[in-house]
């Protein structure tokens, strides 16, 4: 993957809140709840995709990082469990 077409997740790339169509901010407000944890997020603040879809910065995976907050504390230890064993492979 070229850097030029990395995805971005913290923020950096998404467009101001306010020229999101109202559709838009109206479905966030329709997402579940966080559920609350004692597993803190490991998101490192250095969010950056490979080819695989594996955040070069914590190793989850995108659909790992999107499911996040709705996670069982026993998902989210699987899920801590895989993002180690990847960041130990790169």
């Amino acid at each position: 993957m070229s850097p030029t077409s990395a995805f971005r997740l913290d923020g950096a790339d998404a467009p101001d809140a306010r020229s999101r169509s109202a559709d838009a901010r109206r479905s966030d407000l329709l997402q579940p709840a966080p559920r609350p944890s004692s597993l803190a997020s490991p998101c490192v603040r250095n969010c950056c995709l490979n080819d695989q879809d594996i955040c070069l910065g914590c190793g989850r995976l995108l659909s790992e990082i999107c499911n996040w907050h709705q996670a069982s504390d026993a998902q989210r230890e699987e899920i801590l469990k895989l993002a180690r064993v990847r960041l130990q492979r790169t």
